[in-house]
């Protein structure tokens, strides 16, 4: 059989390391997967919708760093990849995706699924191009490889199904991809700037992001130096927030705590690593910001001071030339006002929650942290999931949170899962799903049942869309098509060979998530919740308040803590007596 295009590729991916391609066969794309059927060093992930396929490697190059790949048939396929794309592309994972396309000869002619993919595809990824002869190979696939590692996004090849199945025209050789490693190193006369503003400041506040995950150990020591306390978006949660002495909370939509006023009382406000997108939560005056990408400086904020340069290193630049204040008294004021807004919310999980029927979802998210693992890997959906996740899942420094962050995609949670338990077999997974997400991807239960991967799905089940609801609300209209019924997850899991549990009063849900999570291989655990359980963000505008008021209907919750009230408590304890 001669040595195929299709051949030559796979032989490309698995050079780099690549282990999985995720999509759904057929048609153009059957001689790529062929040649995966003939390499043993590679496998087919068989998803039940191309989107799956895309997030799922999005999760995947997340949590490892190195290249993940997806496929798509043509034109339909390929309109399916485009959602998971999308995310991955924002979320800055490196994800190569197979646009397989109509045959070459009919490009143009309005064929049978036809579609544009150089278009399709321009606005999701960093690398969009189309084969057109196997002579472009490998060349231009490594260019695309590279590119997705480089930018930190999504490569994408269009690939028509007759070009792979030709004969390759160039050996194959070996190229090594190169991951990024290198530090931006921060411009001197910015550090000193830079060095000069937090000197001439008499209040410090830090506001965090991903971007510090290899920079902890520094941003902890500036705030110690200048007694700042250290608020984060939802990105850079999992890499500060715990043991974290100055932790005032989260900002945005989903935020808790002091956060807010600790970035708006605060004469300089400095943003590090975080490209935050929701401007009406800063305060647009006395910023500076830190980022390794320019493009980031000064997009969300009016800034008196950008610098380019990766955290770790502009800390540890900035750092010697900083002056040691002595004035806590801000950092202290903010502990307090942190600990009381969140003493004020314990009461809306804690109080009778174990006998308060449907079950409250913040219990349920509280008492799931008690369970997991220290290491788990938990991927959650986007809308009130999101909400439960950033307030009552704890950090430890070893587990992972994956989301729609950044994109804000529903039914995000089980393909991230698919994609983290490919990757991480051995690690527990967690899919922290809502009923809505859930059904809207519901055939890949099917594929967790074929590939009987580990993962645990929690499911939220309210019967509603409690996301959209609340934002009905606070705009001051009723809730309307939010509403449509509580499924039978349980049975539906139980139909596509999960075992399944259905929990409805609170007394037992202790035992049925030790019972989920000690099951081997998947479980879908659905827990009836309360739609009437909202949340709103810890600060909302005087018109959003009159819009609230004119539709509430239901019960809202002003933020929600978990095991954070400990943290805050603890810090408390730290304030230095007079």
């Amino acid at each position: 059989m001669a040595y195929t295009v299709a051949d030559q590729m796979i032989e490309v991916f698995v050079q780099a390391g690549v282990r999985r391609v995720y999509g759904l066969v057929g048609d153009s794309l059957n001689p790529l997967a062929d040649a995966i059927r003939r390499n043993p060093g590679i496998e087919w992930v068989h998803v039940h919708n191309e989107e799956a396929a895309a997030l799922a490697a999005a999760a995947e190059a997340q949590l490892t760093g190195r290249l993940a790949v997806c496929a798509g048939s043509c034109g339909p396929g390929n309109t399916h990849l485009v959602q998971g794309l999308y995310d991955a592309h924002r979320s800055g994972a490196p994800v190569l995706a197979i646009a397989s396309h109509i045959p070459s000869t009919q490009i143009g002619t309005n064929y049978f699924q036809e579609t544009h993919p150089q278009q399709l595809f321009a606005e999701c990824s960093a690398y969009c191009e189309l084969v057109s002869r196997p002579e472009q190979l490998p060349r231009m696939q490594r260019i695309a490889m590279q590119t997705a590692l480089a930018r930190g996004g999504v490569g994408v090849l269009v690939l028509p199904g007759d070009i792979s199945g030709e004969p390759a025209a160039h050996p194959t050789g070996h190229s090594q991809l190169v991951i990024p490693t290198a530090t931006v190193q921060p411009d001197p006369d910015s550090v000193t700037a830079l060095a000069e503003k937090i000197n001439a400041a008499a209040t410090v506040t830090l506001f965090v992001g991903a971007g510090i995950r290899d920079a902890r150990a520094e941003v902890l020591q500036l705030a110690d130096t200048v007694h700042a306390p250290v608020g984060h978006s939802l990105g850079g949660k999992e890499w500060i927030q715990y043991d974290n002495p100055f932790d005032v909370g989260m900002s945005g939509l989903l935020g808790y705590g002091a956060c807010y006023e600790a970035t708006h009382e605060a004469e300089l406000l400095i943003l590090i690593g975080t490209d935050f997108p929701y401007d009406t939560f800063l305060p647009q005056a006395h910023t500076v910001q830190i980022d390794r990408d320019p493009a980031h400086l000064g997009r969300r904020t009016r800034l008196d001071l950008g610098v380019q340069g990766d955290a770790r290193a502009t800390l540890r630049a900035v750092l010697p030339l900083i002056e040691a204040k002595t004035d806590r008294s801000f950092l202290d004021r903010m502990l307090r006002r942190h600990a009381d807004k969140l003493e004020k919310v314990v009461a809306a999980y804690t109080n009778k929650a174990e006998t308060l029927r449907p079950i409250h979802p913040e219990y349920a998210a509280a008492l799931l942290d008690q369970h997991i693992a220290d290491d788990a890997i938990v991927t959650v959906d986007t809308g009130m999931c999101n909400v439960w996740a950033a307030r009552y899942l704890t950090p430890t420094g070893q587990r992972r949170i994956i989301g729609s962050f950044r994109h804000g995609t529903m039914a995000n949670a089980l393909p991230h899962a698919i994609g983290a338990a490919c990757a991480h077999p051995e690690r527990q997974i967690i899919s922290m799903s809502g009923d809505g997400g859930l059904t809207m991807l519901l055939g890949e239960l099917l594929t967790v049942a074929e590939h009987q991967l580990p993962i645990k799905i929690i499911a939220f089940n309210n019967g509603s869309l409690g996301m959209i609801r609340l934002e009905m609300m606070v705009s001051g209209y009723p809730a309307f098509q939010t509403d449509h019924g509580t499924p039978d997850l349980a049975g539906i899991a139980h139909a596509a060979g999960i075992p399944a549990l259905t929990v409805e009063d609170p007394a037992e849900l202790d035992k049925a998530l030790n019972a989920a999570l000690h099951t081997p291989g998947p479980y879908l655990l659905d827990v009836r919740t309360d739609p009437n359980a909202l949340s709103i963000p810890p600060h909302i505008t005087a018109t959003q308040v009159r819009g609230f008021a004119l539709a509430a209907t239901r019960t809202v919750l002003d933020g929600g803590v978990g095991k954070m009230i400990e943290l805050a408590r603890s810090n408390l304890r730290s304030i230095p007596r007079p």
